[in-house]
């Protein structure tokens, strides 16, 4: 059976012909001498191993035959209808590039794309292309990096970002994304080394071009397909499901690399930190079938999409339900904390007392969310309003009393309480007690635990056991989680190699305060790398995404300062800005671009609205079903098929789309009140938040932003 690698040119088929496509080489992969296929050599061809197919009557795809490894290899470079692929066909050629090694299809006698000039400027400097303006020479990027000669030429004569990432789009894969990373400023030797580039003086004979098919940086472009269900899987993936067949080689070594403790992977958003968790997993499972781990991350709703991701990558991988088993348990970091305590039964007693200095009779069962505000409300307090709130009082507890293992007002009055902005002198931390210990009497009347409880509880019951549930555990979002979720997930393995693989990006901090892993058990040690390549996100909607976060600092998980830098693969149209004066005229300018989009063709489940709340939320679905558009709210399920999802943007997060409406709106009064009412290192955390939100909304486009400010 001949084996299938297909190109990413080749992945992204237009839908009315995916289905004949798919047909077409899965009959391929399964015996290319099929006479329906009509494999074919064209004559007078620039490489005597280009054949094409026939996909149907108008079709026909354009490949290289390949032999070696005692096998037939086709390389699938595109599908065109019929007279174009003759000519594609007489004009590819694939080869071994000799100054990086990697696999090339060059087209002979190209055709000539001419740069924009630069605009016209008085200042010398600026006046120089862009890559003479970074110091990158036209003969470094052909003799270090190997870049085709009329691509380099091209590049150098580019007058800014953008140019070169319209050039960088024409050319995707290995010599798209070493553009982009000339045009961020990236050292050329640094970029040799991170795509593992080297000479070779290897011919272009069929056994020497799989061997370059096989190297780390070929995995952008090209991607060997394992059997027909897989070959199924990227055909109906298209362009959105590239991220599970082509990746960067610094994404590879991430997956694959064994680690001696925990580690640390970083990045902004569409940067591929998702990406490499579920190919981590995917590859743990695979290393060692018996392992038991854990796919952990804030909330149910992503823990659902990472489990769809993983079935979408490889269904093959095992999935269990049960914690402790043999497979991947995906799941959310409170529901996990749910699962310890479930199988614990009646043995919590121990791990209650070690953590509240009681026990408490129902631990399963959640208490309310706004217990804290009627604490403050029904408990005299001399208490300044910012620090008698409920932001206040909950974060002092998940962040100080919990992790310490606090019991009475001795042992508060004596803990340490790093990285909590506010002060609080002897008298304020007995008054703080005090609600404290008020909200613990509320919750031993119904015996319930509320979710940091629950986690620092599991923790401290796995910790004093001899067995861990999980060989290893895999982290997404970890900077939205607090010091008793690490505290579980600390516990929940066994310090050893690959134990936690950790996926954060401060920038996208939604939830809670920020939390460093040193003080949780979790010593990362220079275990600890970041992603800057957005694959996601237009440049143009990328830059406007980072603008919102201006001036904001941000910290990591090791406590050192968030720095950005990304960069975007892909260029597009610049975000549209509408600024309106009424609720009435904010919904008619999101039903006008939504239905734009509908009727240019663009498909329900692809185009979204994001708000604030759930309340505008409902409004923005009504307006579009009144003006005939077929719009569904999102909520815990999933986007359906058909209807344009609207979702606020919380829920967002995990989630991307080709277009988007961001309906950016205003602080309520009441949040405004609440906001007023902190105390300002807590209201400065709040508006980093809020920054955070907007940032992870931004980058939910793919290729089209759209925000409508209200004024």
């Amino acid at each position: 059976m001949p084996t299938i690698i297909m190109g990413k040119l080749a992945s992204k088929i237009d839908g009315s012909v995916r289905g004949k496509a798919m047909s077409f080489l899965q009959k391929l992969g399964a015996d290319d001498t099929a006479p329906g296929l009509h494999i074919e050599p064209i004559q007078h061809s620039a490489d005597p191993r280009v054949r094409t197919g026939r996909v149907d009557e108008f079709w026909r795809a354009v490949m290289f035959r390949l032999d070696g490894d005692g096998d037939t290899h086709y390389v699938i470079h595109g599908i065109w209808p019929h007279d174009d692929a003759i000519t594609t066909a007489q004009r590819v050629r694939l080869k071994v590039n000799p100054i990086n090694g990697l696999p090339q299809v060059e087209e002979i006698e190209p055709a000539f794309v001419a740069m924009t000039p630069p605009p016209a400027t008085t200042d010398p400097e600026s006046a120089k292309p862009l890559f003479a303006r970074l110091g990158h020479e036209h003969a470094d990027l052909v003799d270090k990096l190997g870049l085709p000669e009329d691509v380099a030429t091209q590049a150098a004569a580019a007058a800014d970002e953008d140019a070169i990432l319209t050039l960088a789009e024409r050319h995707d894969g290995w010599i798209g994304t070493i553009l982009v990373d000339l045009a961020a400023g990236d050292d050329i030797d640094a970029i040799v080394q991170r795509m593992q580039l080297e000479k070779t003086s290897s011919s272009d004979d069929d056994a020497d071009v799989l061997q370059s098919l096989k190297r780390p940086a070929a995995a952008l472009q090209f991607a060997f397909i394992d059997g027909q269900e897989e070959l199924r899987r990227v055909i109906e993936g298209g362009d959105f499901g590239a991220w599970r067949i082509f990746l960067h080689p610094e994404q590879r070594r991430y997956i694959d690399r064994p680690y001696n403790g925990p580690f640390r992977l970083a990045g902004g958003a569409g940067t591929g930190k998702t990406v490499v968790l579920v190919h981590r997993a995917r590859a743990l499972a695979q290393r060692d079938p018996a392992a038991r781990i854990v796919l952990t991350t804030f909330t149910t709703n992503l823990a659902d999409a990472l489990g769809d991701s993983l079935t979408q990558l490889d269904p093959r991988v095992p999935q269990t339900k049960t914690l402790g088993q043999p497979g991947v348990y995906v799941i959310g970091v409170d529901a996990l904390a749910a699962a310890v305590l479930r199988t614990a039964g009646n043995g919590l007693a121990p791990a209650m007392r070690d953590v509240l200095g009681e026990e408490r009779a129902a631990p399963l069962s959640r208490t309310a969310p706004n217990l804290w505000r009627e604490v403050v409300e029904s408990t005299g307090t001399s208490l300044p309003p910012e620090i008698a709130n409920e932001t206040f009082l909950a974060t002092e507890y998940a962040h100080v009393v919990l992790p310490n293992k606090v019991h009475d007002e001795t042992g508060y009055l004596r803990v340490r309480r790093p990285g909590r902005g506010v002060a609080l002198d002897r008298a304020r931390r007995r008054a703080v007690w005090a609600l404290i210990d008020s909200y613990r009497a509320r919750c031993r009347i119904d015996g319930s635990l509320d979710f940091t409880e629950a986690a620092a509880v599991a923790a401290s019951h796995l910790a004093a056991g001899e067995d861990r549930p999980a060989d290893h555990v895999l982290v997404d979002e970890g900077q939205d989680l607090s010091p008793t979720h690490w505290l579980l997930l600390r516990a929940a393995v066994e310090e050893r190699p690959d134990d936690l693989f950790i996926a954060e990006d401060s920038h996208q901090r939604i939830y809670g305060s920020r939390v460093v892993l040193g003080r949780y058990g979790i010593a990362i040690v220079g275990r600890s790398q970041r992603l800057t390549l957005n694959y996601r996100t237009t440049a143009q909607n990328l830059r406007y995404a980072m603008s919102v976060l201006d001036n904001g600092q941000y910290v990591d998980l090791q406590d050192e300062p968030e720095s950005t830098g990304y960069r975007s693969a892909r260029s597009g149209p610049a975000p549209t800005e509408v600024i309106v004066d009424s609720l009435s005229d904010e919904l008619q300018a999101i039903v006008h671009h939504v239905r734009s989009w509908l009727g240019a063709g663009d498909a329900h489940e692809t185009v979204a609205v994001l708000v604030h709340d759930r309340f505008h939320r409902d409004r923005v679905v009504t307006a579009l079903t009144e003006q005939g558009v077929d719009a569904r709210a999102v909520d815990r399920d999933r986007p359906s098929p058909g209807r344009v999802p609207v979702l606020t943007m919380h829920r967002a997060k995990g989630t991307e789309f080709s277009k988007v409406v961001l309906a950016a709106g205003k602080p309520s009064p009441a949040e405004l009140e609440r906001l007023a009412m902190l105390d300002p290192a807590e209201r400065a955390d709040a508006e980093l938040r809020g920054r955070s939100l907007r940032y992870v909304a931004a980058t939910r486009a793919r290729d089209q932003l759209v925000v409508v400010q209200r004024n």
